[in-house]
């Protein structure tokens, strides 16, 4: 129960990570401008959750985080529809935010200790279910409730808030005061360039990733591409990728290198989002689209999996850091996209080209972090 607890709430993030974008082509009354501090509001929300729900977790448990986390992502998903102006939608984001950052860490936690020899391929597992959720909303959107954002966002609102029903009636274990992010145990970690360049790849991963999420369907839309087209291209395409490349990956950290692994994710990266670019036919698109998820599955969990393994003392404190500063290339990468796009969307490929360009700024730091990596293993 304990494993199906978190797997369901890792589903919920992936929902909700996958609803901005699939939102915002409905959002029409935004510039895009707008569009980029909304997307900066959830990254904010991320950002708090991430760097402060260790002691909360640590002092009341992982059932008080997930069930608190899962609450706030039902409140502002059922108040979503009401919301028809930019400053209701900022907060209502923020809130998203917030539950989806307590969730993330509080079910990763959950599941870090079941096999610590195994950590890379578990968490990928995990996370498999994120690239799940993440297909299941634009699907939807696309072929079951006809783009309807109102109908979209109570079918999730449900969702959450039946998973919230059983994370309430699941037995869960008291707290550890082991995995949180700890002050007391920052000095052990702070000192070694490990863990910021750890931090750095983290950052330049989920800007990459983000910049897909949010910013897509808006770019096929423009491109002609019909809306219900670009919405399956995203879940079909982009998340079933994810999803596949975690199921794929799983069994290749058995035997290959974590860092191996994410240096040949950040090259596929780097070739597959500047392909996705280059077509305006959506048969292409989509194949370049489902390339570039393939890519991106196994860096956000094999890269925490790398954390756990540098870093054997001071685990928590160190992948709250990281974790962390993943985020804030969230909180990043949609303003820096949205304020290239400018006013319109005619020049949002051309914003979309820092996604090629993090990808190989993610390869270089790779090179810099195996050796360091090698010599802590």
């Amino acid at each position: 129960m304990l494993i199906v607890a978190a797997i369901l709430a890792i589903f919920v993030y992936g929902v909700v990570a996958a609803m901005l974008g699939t939102l915002m082509p409905t959002f029409t009354f935004l510039s895009m401008e707008q569009k980029g501090t909304v997307a900066l509001a959830q990254a904010v929300g991320l950002i708090i959750a991430s760097i402060s729900v260790g002691p909360l977790i640590d002092n009341k448990g992982k059932k008080t985080g997930l069930v608190l986390g899962l609450a706030l992502i039902a409140i502002a998903l059922w108040a979503l529809p009401s919301a028809g102006a930019f400053v209701p939608i900022l907060a209502l984001l923020l809130l998203l935010g917030l539950g989806g950052g307590i969730i993330v860490t509080a079910a990763n936690t959950l599941v870090s200790d079941i096999s610590p020899e195994r950590r890379g391929s578990v968490m990928n597992f995990l996370n498999l279910f994120f690239g799940l959720g993440g297909l299941a909303t634009p699907f939807i959107a696309a072929n079951v409730v006809d783009r309807d954002p109102v109908r979209l966002c109570y079918l999730a609102a449900g969702l959450t808030t039946v998973t919230l029903v059983v994370h309430i009636a699941t037995k869960m274990p008291p707290p550890s005061g082991e995995r949180g992010f700890k002050f007391s145990e920052a000095s052990d970690v702070l000192g070694k360039p490990t863990l910021y360049l750890l931090a750095l790849f983290l950052f330049l991963y989920v800007a990459a990733e983000v910049g897909v999420w949010n910013w897509l369907a808006s770019y096929l839309i423009g491109q002609g591409i019909p809306e219900p087209r670009a919405l399956n291209i995203l879940s079909l395409g982009f998340a079933l990728g994810m999803l596949v490349g975690r199921v794929a990956v799983s069994p290749v950290l058995m035997k290959v290198r974590p860092a191996t692994v994410t240096l040949g994710a950040a090259v596929l990266m780097a070739i597959t989002t500047y392909l996705m670019l280059q077509s305006n036919d959506p048969t292409l698109a989509g194949v370049a689209v489902f390339c570039a998820g393939l890519a991106m599955a196994p860096v956000f969990p094999t890269t925490l999996a790398m954390v756990g393994d540098a870093f054997p003392k001071g685990t928590a404190t160190a992948m709250g850091i990281v974790i962390t500063c993943g985020w804030i290339g969230l909180a990043v990468s949609s303003p820096i996209i949205g304020g290239i796009a400018g006013a319109g969307s005619a020049n949002l490929k051309t914003a979309l080209l820092v996604l090629p360009a993090v990808s190989v700024m993610m390869i270089a730091v790779n090179l810099v972090l195996r050796p360091m990596l090698k010599k802590a293993a």
